[in-house]
């Protein structure tokens, strides 16, 4: 599997010559979507979700199908029908070739005065990935790479370090970074690395890991 990082939270996953991609949000390149066979949205947040450019995506690419959470679905499933498929915590499918379970239900909380949406994480293929989008969800298996986001208006950094700790994934990969100046980077990269216990890396935009 090969992983490639776009901006923000957005990751594109490639496998059999078949392409998943996660996220593709308004933080994210405009064409972050652009040839995927699947596409999965953790939450309606723009910086995860752009209609737009799923609109476009899949006008441009009949093949395209999008899972999701029932906010996000309902916006786009009438214009799309039978491509557009709405899922929830404890859901399995295989999408584009990569087998999918959906754990959590909720955005982590920003303030208790802000309602909280719905938000869930993808685990792929049986643990190689996992992306919890906007909220620290502990999947409950063994998980070899988590997309971990490292920077949000609802984390600070000892909740990200625990977090990876009771994950307890082979690798953290940056993700939710966009909000990161480069000048602090090195002391996040400097915390996970020595605290979170695992093997921690940063991928630019556009670089990406075989798995």
């Amino acid at each position: 599997m090969r992983l490639t990082k776009k901006t923000h939270s957005c990751v594109r996953l490639e496998k059999d010559g078949r392409t998943l991609v996660i996220d593709p949000g308004g933080f994210s390149e405009r064409d972050a979507a652009a040839g995927a066979d699947a596409i999965l949205v953790t939450h309606e947040h723009p910086d995860h979700f752009d209609e737009g450019r799923l609109r476009a995506a899949l006008e441009a690419r009949p093949g395209t199908e999008i899972w999701t959470l029932k906010s996000v679905a309902d916006l786009l499933a009438p214009a799309f029908p039978g491509r557009v498929h709405t899922v929830g915590h404890g859901d399995a499918f295989t999408a584009a070739g990569f087998d999918v379970r959906v754990h959590g239900e909720l955005h982590a909380v920003i303030h208790p005065d802000l309602p909280r949406v719905t938000n869930v994480g993808y685990l792929i293929d049986d643990g190689r990935v996992f992306h919890p989008g906007d909220a620290l969800t502990v999947p409950g298996q063994p998980v070899e790479t988590l997309m971990l986001p490292v920077m949000a208006p609802w984390n600070k950094i000892s909740e990200v370090i625990d977090y990876v700790r009771e994950v307890r994934p082979q690798r953290a990969l940056d993700v939710h970074d966009a909000l990161l100046a480069d000048l602090a980077r090195p002391i996040y990269d400097g915390h996970l690395g020595r605290l979170g216990g695992t093997d921690h890396r940063r991928l630019a935009p556009g670089a990406s890991a075989e798995l």
